[in-house]
C-alpha cells in the first residue's frame, strides 16, 4: 500500500495547531495543522530531508530523526510503532501462509465456558471460537470468507442493527486493520481486502483515510443479539509470544449480571435447542 508513509505524516500534522507547539500561526493557511517546514524545525531536521520522508525518497531513516518526528506530532506508543512499520516496510510480497491454531489454544479457548471467546488473526480473520462465542455469532454456520470482521461489520446490512454503538466499532476495527497493514505491508490478500472494502463501503473508505491506529487490548462492546436481547461485552485481548499476528479475546461480563444471565440462557440453549429461553 504505496504512500502509507506520508499520507500518515500529514494525517497526523494537520491535528496539530502551531499554538499547540508553541508557534505563532501567521494568519490563515491553506492546509489545517502544522506546515512541513515546521515539523521539520521543529524535529531538528532540514525541510528537504523532512520532505523527502513524506514522499518515501531517500536514505533508511534513524531511528533518532524518527523519535523526534514522533514527539513533534505527539504520537502516542500505538501511533509511534506504526511510523516505525510504515517507514521501514518490508520487502516481503505474495501471499502469506493459512493462519492455523494449534491444538492446544483450541482446548484452552474450550475450556472457557461462561464467556465467549475467540481466536482472530491476519486481516482479521476469525480462527477459532468456544461454544458460546458461536451461540453469540454463528461462526461455524459461516463460510471462511465470511468469517472476516471487517467484512462482517462494512459489508453485512444487519451490522448497524446489530452493534448499536456501531460508527465506534467501525472506527475501532479499521484502526486495528491500519496495524496489520503497517506490519505486513506486501501482504497482496490484505490489500485486496482494502481494495474490495474500498469499493464496497463508504464508511470504510472514509475511516481508512484517517490513518488511526489503535491496538485491540480491551474495551466495551455492546450487542444485540436475536435471542438473548442487549448484551454488554467488555473484552480483553491477549497476543501470544510465540505468534504475535493471533490475538485471544474474550468476552468478560460482570458476573451476577444481566448480560451475564443472557449468555448463560443462551448457552442453556445451544446446548438443549429444543427449549429456547425466555429472555
Amino acid at each position: 500500500m504505496d504512500g502509507d508513509l506520508g499520507d500518515f505524516l500529514r494525517s497526523r500534522r494537520a491535528r496539530i495547531q502551531p499554538r499547540d507547539v508553541g508557534l505563532p500561526s501567521h494568519g490563515r493557511r491553506r492546509v489545517p495543522g502544522l506546515r512541513r517546514e515546521e515539523v521539520a524545525q521543529l524535529a531538528g531536521v532540514s525541510v528537504d530531508y523532512y520532505i523527502r520522508l513524506e514522499q518515501s525518497r531517500g536514505p533508511a531513516v534513524s531511528d533518532a530523526v524518527l523519535d523526534a518526528v514522533a514527539r513533534v506530532l505527539r504520537l502516542d506508543g500505538t501511533e509511534h510503532a506504526h511510523l516505525y512499520d510504515v517507514a521501514r516496510p518490508s520487502r516481503a510480497v505474495g501471499r502469506s501462509e493459512p493462519q492455523l491454531v494449534r491444538p492446544g489454544l483450541q482446548l484452552l479457548l474450550d475450556t472457557i465456558r461462561e464467556a465467549p471467546a475467540y481466536v482472530f488473526g491476519r486481516r482479521m480473520d476469525v480462527l477459532a471460537w468456544n461454544a458460546l462465542a458461536d451461540a453469540l455469532s454463528g461462526y461455524s454456520a459461516q463460510t471462511p470468507r465470511e468469517r472476516n470482521i471487517m467484512r462482517h461489520i462494512f459489508l453485512d446490512p444487519a451490522a448497524p442493527d446489530r452493534y448499536p454503538g456501531w460508527p465506534a466499532v467501525a472506527a475501532e476495527t479499521v484502526a486495528y486493520l491500519r496495524l496489520d497493514a503497517g506490519r505486513h505491508p506486501g501482504d497482496r490478500q490484505l490489500a485486496e481486502l482494502v481494495g474490495e472494502l474500498s469499493v464496497k463501503s463508504e464508511d470504510f473508505r472514509r475511516l481508512w483515510a484517517d490513518h488511526q491506529v489503535k491496538e485491540k487490548t480491551h474495551g466495551v462492546k455492546r450487542v444485540q443479539h436475536p435471542v438473548a436481547g442487549l448484551l454488554t461485552l467488555p473484552y480483553e485481548g491477549l497476543t501470544f509470544p510465540g505468534d504475535p499476528d493471533q490475538l485471544l479475546v474474550v468476552y468478560t461480563p460482570e458476573p451476577g449480571s444481566e448480560t451475564a444471565e443472557r449468555l448463560a440462557l443462551l448457552g442453556s440453549w445451544t446446548a438443549n435447542p429444543a427449549h429456547p429461553p425466555t429472555i
